[in-house]
């Protein structure tokens, strides 16, 4: 089923998610439920805030940028192939490069901005089947897993933007948070209690 995704402004956007239990009621249809509603708004990565719910799970598909031209082969190969679930994952190092990218939000329709990331993580989570897996991230992989992850900590990419950026968005932002934009998918908005 398709869910309306939360718009900006809606505070379980910026509030900080708690952690899930194997016995979450109903998990393997809300990760279902995210696949569907991702795809349906064709974005990589999904969490769950953005639907309403205020639990530490996300979902990303980096495929999308497989055929990216500006992206090295081996990882476009990589890229091709990378689709999981994050549940309770937990990001334990930063490493590598500092390097921008041109980064959008299914929250914040029609809004990208480049944002500047650490190029390599390490990260521990469990996957849907609720098996613990560590691994490490570089590159296109590793910035979709830390927008994700950003996510279920309460944070947007726009919070990462400098204080001209910031007040540049100002208007659009409030636009969005009241609705007054026409989204190709289902949105949540806040101030209008409605979806659309």
């Amino acid at each position: 089923m398709i869910l309306p995704i939360v718009a900006y402004g809606d505070p379980v956007l910026k509030k900080k998610a708690s952690p899930i239990e194997k016995a979450h009621p109903n998990l393997k249809k809300l990760i279902d439920d995210m696949w569907e509603t991702m795809y349906a708004a064709q974005g990589v990565g999904l969490a769950a805030p953005q639907i309403g719910e205020s639990i530490r799970l996300f979902i990303v598909d980096g495929s999308p940028f497989a055929n990216d031209k500006s992206i090295d082969n081996i990882e476009q190969r990589e890229l091709k192939n990378f689709k999981k679930v994050f549940i309770n994952p937990e990001i334990t190092a930063y490493s590598g490069l500092q390097e921008a990218f041109n980064e959008g939000c299914l929250s914040i329709p029609d809004v990208r901005e480049d944002v500047t990331r650490l190029t390599t993580i390490e990260i521990e989570y469990y996957n849907e089947k609720f098996e613990q897996v560590r691994e490490e991230y570089s590159g296109i992989s590793s910035r979709i897993i830390q927008h994700e992850y950003d996510h279920i900590e309460g944070v947007l990419f726009t919070d990462k933007l400098g204080p001209l950026k910031k007040k540049l968005l100002k208007t659009k932002l409030a636009q969005i948070s009241k609705g007054k934009i026409n989204p190709d998918y289902p949105m949540r908005f806040p101030s209008k209690n409605s979806v659309r």
